[in-house]
């Protein structure tokens, strides 16, 4: 591996993790709020549904602000590099909890999931780890790219 690519991957493990970290961080105070509150009063499927936009806005703020904080090339793959990074964190913290606070296997997990909020879930992971290159697409990032040399 040449010095620009090793420099180029911790970049992208970088900001993966601080991506991941955020939306961690904000899914975890809106969970609280999901089970202490919106659960008891709408019932599950609601109170998961209310969540998403919530959950939408802090990946799109999280993104934003991880690449332009580490300098995130707007290019493909560092982009999907650095949400791909944060998903299977995302997946790992996720699967960690499942089996050793809940009892549960990963079959059984999924099994439980309700399907409209858990498929609506399944779709934000995808946006989750898509984020950082679909604002990429802003008019700004993308004509700084193809001016430059």
């Amino acid at each position: 591996m040449k010095f620009g690519q090793s420099t180029h991957l911790r970049l992208i493990l970088k900001a993966g993790f601080s991506y991941f970290a955020i939306v961690f961080a904000a899914g975890f105070g809106l969970g609280i709020g999901r089970v202490l509150w919106a659960v008891p009063r709408f019932g599950p499927r609601t109170a998961e549904l209310m969540e998403m936009p919530l959950m939408l806005v802090a990946i799109v703020l999280a993104a934003f602000w991880v690449c332009r904080r580490f300098a995130v090339p707007p290019r493909i793959w560092p982009r999907l590099g650095t949400g791909l990074v944060a998903l299977g964190l995302s997946l790992l913290a996720e699967v960690s909890v499942v089996l050793q606070l809940r009892g549960l296997s990963v079959a059984e997990y999924w099994a439980s999931r309700d399907p409209v909020s858990g498929t609506v879930y399944i779709a934000m992971l995808g946006v989750f780890a898509a984020m950082p290159w679909l604002i990429t697409s802003s008019r700004s990032e993308l004509n700084s790219e193809s001016n430059s040399p």
